[in-house]
């Protein structure tokens, strides 16, 4: 997935204190620091959170 060859990069370029995430329909990554800073809630009825379902995805609940 484009997610998981970004992450690859950022351990080939020793970056081990970021992770990978969604912005503006593109591939990014981000200090976890930053991501973790503030809750953010995420509505379960979304068709991101569907798709992840489907995929096996398990989200914590």
């Amino acid at each position: 997935s484009a997610f998981g060859v970004h992450a690859v990069d950022l351990i080939h370029q020793g970056k081990f204190d970021r992770m990978v995430a969604w912005s503006n329909r593109a591939v990014v990554d981000v200090a976890i620091e930053d991501a973790i800073a503030a809750y953010q809630q995420i509505d379960p009825k979304s068709s991101l959170v569907h798709t992840a379902r489907a995929l096996g995805i398990c989200l914590g609940d």
